[in-house]
């Protein structure tokens, strides 16, 4: 029995030092409108003991920002007589359109591989779940060469001691999100680490959507989009033929 009682008391303790974060954003919504050319989301807050107490000892963040999830089919090039055709493919379910993770270590340095795969700490443990069966060695050569792509557009990141901790109670952390970040609702989970055990997290939203000129055109692109893309066909046709004339002039 009192061993019983004793286990409980640890129990009790060892929550109770648990801390609690407190996280923010600078903005909650972000408008897309013509001329953006991508901006700075500034992700912030407070590391606190339960009672709003300063945290008695440090702790690593890592912070994550996802995008809404989209289906995505990534195609594989192959050189056939000197041209580059499209050969095997494989759709995606849930990838992230946007995706970017600070840490205030190297992610490696602050958890093992396990915990960083339940979380999806960094881009080489994304949960992209392919569409039906598929081989292990392939998929893993398509999920690279999605996350590869997605890098290069500026659309997924990461940042080794990207988050600045101060005197164990406040912490930031900047992401730039580019122009051709997608709209929808993203979310920011903030992660406390000690002695490689997330002990503590809490998220935030942020809402990117389009105004103006650019809204509508995304709405109608979405509400009709079979009429949209027949005037695309004839916008296209139109500054061809105007292009042509132009030129015939010179």
């Amino acid at each position: 029995m009192r061993l019983l009682f004793a286990l409980v008391a640890l129990v009790m303790l060892t929550g109770a030092r648990d801390p609690i974060l407190v996280p923010e954003v600078s903005q909650h919504e972000i408008q897309l409108r013509q001329g953006f050319t991508g901006t700075e989301l500034l992700l912030f807050g407070a590391i606190l003991n339960p009672d709003g107490t300063r945290a008695a000892r440090d702790y690593d963040i890592i912070i994550v920002l996802k995008g809404p999830t989209q289906s995505i089919v990534v195609r594989e090039k192959e050189k056939v007589a000197g041209m580059w055709i499209n050969a095997d493919s494989t759709e995606f379910r849930s990838a992230p359109s946007y995706y970017a993770v600070a840490s205030s270590r190297p992610i490696a340095d602050v958890v093992d591989d396990k915990t960083a795969a339940i979380y999806e700490l960094g881009l080489q443990w994304l949960q992209l779940s392919p569409i039906g069966a598929i081989d292990p060695e392939e998929q893993q050569r398509f999920s690279a060469g999605l996350v590869d792509l997605k890098r290069r557009s500026g659309l997924y990141r990461e940042a080794a001691k990207g988050v600045q901790v101060k005197e164990q109670v406040l912490y930031q952390a900047r992401m730039f999100l580019p122009s051709s970040v997608p709209i929808g609702i993203y979310t920011a989970e903030t992660f406390a680490v000690s002695n490689g055990r997330v002990v503590a997290s809490a998220s935030s939203k942020v809402e990117v959507r389009k105004i103006g000129l650019e809204r509508v055109i995304a709405n109608f692109a979405q509400d009709q989009s079979f009429l949209y893309g027949i005037l695309a066909v004839l916008v296209s046709v139109l500054m061809g033929w105007i292009a042509g004339r132009l030129f015939a002039l010179v």
